[in-house]
């Protein structure tokens, strides 16, 4: 793996249904509707570990976390994170910075950013400062604009762990 910068971009999108709790970020958010999936369906959390893992150049999340897999059924976003993040620890890399977009016309998402971003930060290992969530609608059109999704993408930056000089 090249020692220098790497960079991943990932990017999910989950539909609306009735039944399920709604978890953005790692966050529960009050809604009528949660998002539908093999694990919770946090499409914030699975766009982070998909640039992570196309950081690492580790494929996508259907490779390394299979829906096939009944073990994974209903598993936290934050578990699977988690995971990924122990990858990149692995290969003697450290993320310094998140940027991620959030697209979703319902429900109102602005006022769980910050427990978002914090939230995200300690999953990532990370300082605060260094994750940074976006919220945005569709102004109505598609799928996203009707209400029926959440979309989300993101983008990390990492780059090798600076070890002290040997003697």
């Amino acid at each position: 793996m090249s020692r220098g910068p790497r960079i991943g971009h990932g990017w999910d999108a989950h539909r609306l249904v009735p039944g399920r709790p709604l978890f953005l970020g790692g966050v529960r958010v009050p809604c009528e509707r949660g998002l539908e999936g093999h694990s919770d369906g946090d499409v914030l959390l699975h766009a982070i570990s998909s640039a992570l893992l196309g950081a690492l150049g580790a494929g996508d999340l259907g490779r390394q976390f299979p829906s096939s897999d009944a073990r994974l059924r209903g598993v936290a976003s934050g578990e699977l994170l988690s995971q990924v993040v122990s990858m990149v620890r692995e290969r003697s890399l450290e993320l310094v910075n998140l940027d991620a977009t959030v697209v979703a016309q319902v429900p109102r998402l602005a006022p769980f950013v910050e427990a978002m971003e914090e939230g995200i930060a300690k999953l990532l290992g990370a300082p605060r400062e260094a994750v940074n969530v976006k919220i945005t609608s569709s102004d109505g059109l598609g799928a996203i604009g009707r209400g029926e999704g959440i979309a989300a993408s993101a983008v990390v930056l990492l780059l090798p762990v600076e070890r002290p000089a040997s003697r």
